[in-house]
């Protein structure tokens, strides 16, 4: 099937959706690669996908009438995980410590040239005005911010043992460079694990579970029925939310487990008995007796501990001695534009209105999976972020193939997907920039299609009360 590139979508019909040109009117400048994803797929009328007609299920469909947020009727995939396996070439799977290697210096030369260029010459001798100074040490800050991603993502590389065939130098690698950008490396390697295991599952994702409509009204101080009638969400309020995401959702995550599921009285060993997410809960990746991991985790966490501890020593060490205000611009900021990185680019893989999320009688490996969603950030995301963004689909069926590899088992993946595989790309870096915002409006809460029947019921999409897209369903006062 060849690809479409999306318009823009239109706001004022009861249940939205995407529209597409035709393949003689694509705009080649930023093309799509889904195949048979919802932004190519076939639409149905607007009375076929209303609200006024969810109620007339089909009755050969065993999930009845799921819908997404955009209004599109939403079908569950029905492949397998060997299908996936067969259609990937042999040698996508293969791994070269050389060429990782390879990458990692690169970076690290990235940071140390760009370092070495504005400290020796970006002096009030060659630029004396202070206001230029100020931006150029911005942008600084900006361009070291990248290039700590793409370090961040060759960390994530060894933590999925897709670095090398050696558990013993991946597992090296990762926790030098991991604990060089305060990440606790073990400790985020076992629970992103788990996030991998249970992907899109409402119980168990290790990442991020989106509120329910209850956790939604509740957090309002409202009630469930309440959430259909209430007004739109300011622009402000967005925004301020947004900001606080990106700002401190990263160490927030790390602290509180903000994101992940809050189900830990469910853990086998009993270490979750009386605990909830939040601070001074011990459900942190810092701690050897958080209910995120097992007894057996116990050395693990320690040593990224460890990791963490000689890195702030020696932050300590260089702000001692060549000031602190000189390290909030040599690191601390870039640290923050890493976070910032690390937070949208999650948030966007598993956040958008064409996505479900399920209860834990719908789910299975396959559908999570699939619940996932690739973009396009063009040469940053490509070349110095290492395809994390344009290939994430594939990641989640196969983590253990390197990121170099990747573009050409995703192409081999798609065929067996079919419409089932997400891809948004409308333009490029700056359409990813745009889907933050797209996503913080449209996607505040699940819930089931109001059309869903059985196992369907269990298959959740987004809502929001913007008026944008599907309305959430309407609900008898209790």
């Amino acid at each position: 099937m060849a690809s479409a590139t999306a318009t823009g979508v239109p706001r004022q019909q009861p249940a939205l959706r995407r529209t597409i040109t035709s393949s003689t009117d694509t705009d080649v400048s930023s093309p799509s690669t889904a195949i048979g994803s919802p932004i190519d797929s076939p639409r149905h009328s607007a009375s076929s996908t209303s609200l006024s007609s969810m109620s007339e299920i089909d009755e050969d469909k065993p999930y009845g009438k799921l819908i997404d947020t955009y209004g599109n009727e939403f079908e569950v995939p029905d492949f397998n995980i060997k299908d996936i396996h067969n259609a990937i070439p042999k040698h996508c799977f293969e791994r070269s410590a050389a060429k990782g290697l390879g990458y990692v210096f690169r970076d690290l030369a990235c940071l140390a040239t760009t370092f070495y260029l504005f400290h020796t010459y970006l002096t009030p001798e060659n630029v004396p005005s202070t206001a230029a100074r100020a931006v150029l040490w911005a942008l600084y800050t900006f361009v070291q911010g990248l290039f700590g991603t793409g370090v961040w993502v060759l960390a994530h590389e060894c933590g999925h043992q897709a670095f090398s065939t050696s558990k013993t130098l991946n597992d090296t690698v990762g926790w030098i460079l991991h604990s060089s950008l305060l990440v606790p490396y073990f400790s985020w390697k076992i629970s992103h694990g788990k996030h991998h295991k249970a992907t899109g599952h409402m119980e168990r994702d290790m990442v991020f579970v989106p509120k329910t409509r209850e956790e939604k009204a509740s957090r309002l101080g409202k009630l469930a029925h309440e959430l259909s009638e209430l007004g739109e969400e300011t622009p402000i309020v967005t925004l301020i939310h947004l900001l606080g995401q990106q700002l401190i959702g990263w160490p927030n995550y790390l602290l509180t487990n903000i994101t992940g599921h809050n189900f830990h009285e469910r853990q086998r060993e009993g270490r979750g008995k009386g605990k909830k997410n939040g601070f001074f809960t011990g459900v942190n990746h810092f701690n050897p007796s958080s209910p995120l991991y097992e007894a057996k985790d116990a050395k693990y966490i320690l040593l990224s501990d460890v990791g963490l501890a000689l890195t702030i020593g020696t932050l300590v060490y260089l702000g001692n001695n060549f000031g602190w205000s000189n390290m909030l611009v040599w690191y601390f900021i870039p640290y923050v534009w890493v976070n910032h990185w690390l937070v949208a680019i999650t948030f966007l893989q598993h956040t958008d209105p064409s996505l479900p999320h399920y209860a834990p009688e719908s789910w299975n490996y396959v559908r999570g999976a699939a619940a996932t969603i690739d973009r396009e950030f063009g040469f940053i995301g490509r070349t110095l972020m290492h395809g994390i963004i344009e290939t994430h689909v594939l990641h989640h069926y196969v983590s253990t193939i390197p990121f170099y590899n990747a573009d050409e088992a995703s192409e081999a993946i798609k065929n067996v997907m079919g419409r089932h595989y997400r891809s948004d790309t409308r333009g490029g870096s700056f359409g990813f920039i745009r889907a933050m915002w797209r996503s913080a409006r449209w996607c505040q809460w699940v819930e089931p299609s109001e059309g869903a029947k059985g196992e369907g019921q269990g298959i959740l999409f987004f809502r929001n009360t913007n008026g944008l897209g599907t309305k959430p369903m309407k609900m008898n006062a209790q």
